[in-house]
């Protein structure tokens, strides 16, 4: 391996560690039209970063002698506005996604935007346009929306205030639509892009990795306007372009993972890929001995309990916190053992790819196989890893 790159494994380990990480810091904030809508954690700074923005540039320099209250009121209204549009737009892609089949999880809003959470690619590069022409239509029509109140409101006389916010609202959505637009994977436009490459050479592959190439450099196009704006004195707007840029370019190129990942794993059922000697424990067991012989040895936060072959229960590092230490020698795992959930038992003949989706959307590293009540093996993230690593080394990331 050459010093200072990645390996094969590295790459696999950053895209299914992150999606894991991400999905494991949100917050459920409603439901709507059979789609969940999350909030990420990352998402509170961006907020923040919106509203401090509006209330301190944009608003003050197109709406002049307000208050600094109004200023900060209006700049909340824009972020939740801004962020309302985001939401609409993602729904816009869902409701194109479920017409044609795909399964949806739900909506997350997180650093720069949102995300529809598709489980599986589209099948094909007709679906893949008219889902990714979805978005910008949506956000055109909404801007249009904002713009036609904003007129009505300058009839009736309507404040300043309220008028600049539903203005900008207009503007965004535009703005939010033509940036989507860009040839740059995985923005809307890029994957419109990756439509058309798709349709023409009938590599899905090979389509996503022209694509990620230009979503790439226009991250790093981005990145290079961000510093010259920052060292000509525009230090908000540069700021933007390189945080911006740095996700765009990060985007780009691990939803090209993600495809050669899915790609790679095809119809592999998780009995080919899980252990069959998975380390259990015994209901008789005491806390203590769990704790000394189990945790600390094999360095697990999550084991089945097996008594004859059958899982009988399981156990977490999170529920042996709740129990106060003066009680492990006498408290059996029996006795603190909780039910094993239905999202931490999957079956041998389900697809590895969904094993994954399920990881990634619990945010568990390790999955239980069950057959018929008994416990056959494990799967564990890890070892999926390790086997996409060497497919990779032997077959080549090629774009």
């Amino acid at each position: 391996m050459e010093e200072g790159h990645d390996s094969p494994i590295a790459d696999v380990f950053k895209v299914l560690a992150r999606e894991v990480r991400m999905n494991g810091k949100r917050l459920t904030l409603f439901r709507l039209f059979g789609f969940t809508v999350y909030v990420d954690a990352s998402w509170i700074f961006i907020a923040i970063l919106v509203t401090w923005s509006l209330a301190i540039g944009y608003f003050p320099a197109r709406v002049a002698d307000l208050s600094a209250a109004v200023y900060w009121t209006m700049g909340v209204l824009g972020a939740l506005g801004l962020f309302a549009s985001i939401i609409f737009h993602e729904f816009s892609h869902s409701l194109v996604a479920r017409h044609y089949g795909l399964p949806m999880r739900g909506i997350t809003l997180f650093l720069f935007g949102g995300v529809s959470e598709m489980s599986e690619e589209p099948e094909n590069a007709k679906t893949e346009f008219l889902m990714a022409v979805a978005g910008p239509v949506s956000s055109i029509l909404l801007g249009f929306v904002f713009y036609f109140v904003y007129r009505l409101g300058q009839g009736a006389d309507w404040s300043a205030a309220v008028g600049g916010v539903i203005g900008y609202l207009a503007f965004i959505n535009w703005v939010l639509a033509g940036f989507n637009l860009l040839p740059a994977f995985p923005l809307d436009g890029g994957r419109m892009l990756r439509s058309a490459l798709w349709h023409w050479r009938g590599d899905l592959r090979w389509a996503t990795g022209k694509a990620a190439f230009f979503g790439s450099g226009f991250g790093i196009v981005l990145i290079a306007l961000g510093v010259v704006s920052v060292l000509t004195g525009n230090l908000v707007g540069g700021f933007w372009y390189v945080i911006i840029g740095l996700f765009l370019r990060n985007a780009a190129q691990m939803s090209y993972q993600q495809v050669v990942m899915r790609q790679m794993l095809g119809d592999e059922r998780v009995r080919a890929r899980m252990s069959t000697e998975p380390v259990t424990v015994p209901p008789s067991c005491t806390v203590r001995e769990l704790v000394e012989n189990y945790i600390y040895t094999y360095h697990f936060k999550f084991f089945p309990i097996v008594e004859d072959g059958r899982l009988v229960g399981c156990i977490s590092t999170r529920g042996i916190k709740e129990i106060p230490k003066e009680e492990w020698d006498v408290k059996s795992v029996a006795a603190v053992a909780e039910p094993c959930s239905p999202e931490s038992v999957v079956s041998p003949d389900l697809q590895v790819q969904q094993a994954l989706n399920i990881m990634n959307r619990t945010g568990r590293s390790r999955l239980m196989v069950v057959e018929n009540d008994v416990l056959v093996g494990v799967i564990a993230l890890k070892d999926v890893m390790k086997v996409l690593a060497l497919r990779m080394d032997l077959e080549g990331a090629r774009r």
